[in-house]
């Protein structure tokens, strides 16, 4: 059972984005006053954001992310297959 290659590009993107989300805030280092603020600057932005750094670490992430669902997709595991609680009253 596999995915069509439009659905893996589409689940890779997704993964990509909360790979992203979840890499974003790392390193965080807010501008102090003792750094230059250009005139109309957020105080509260990064002073040094390294997006380049957190696309490559977002990237290889999400990678491996999407290499994992594939293999537990084509692994033949079903939902029965998972020893879960008997519900109440049975």
């Amino acid at each position: 059972m596999g995915i069509g290659i439009g659905s893996a590009i589409a689940l890779y993107f997704i993964f990509w984005w909360i790979a992203f989300f979840i890499v974003l805030p790392l390193g965080f280092r807010a501008v102090t006053p003792k750094d230059q603020l250009v005139k109309g600057q957020e105080a509260g932005a990064p002073a040094i954001p390294k997006l380049r750094l957190k696309v490559m670490i977002a990237t290889v992430l999400a990678a491996a992310i999407f290499v994992a669902f594939l293999v537990l997709l084509n692994s033949g595991l079903r939902l029965e297959d998972i020893p879960l609680p008997a519900p109440p009253g049975v």
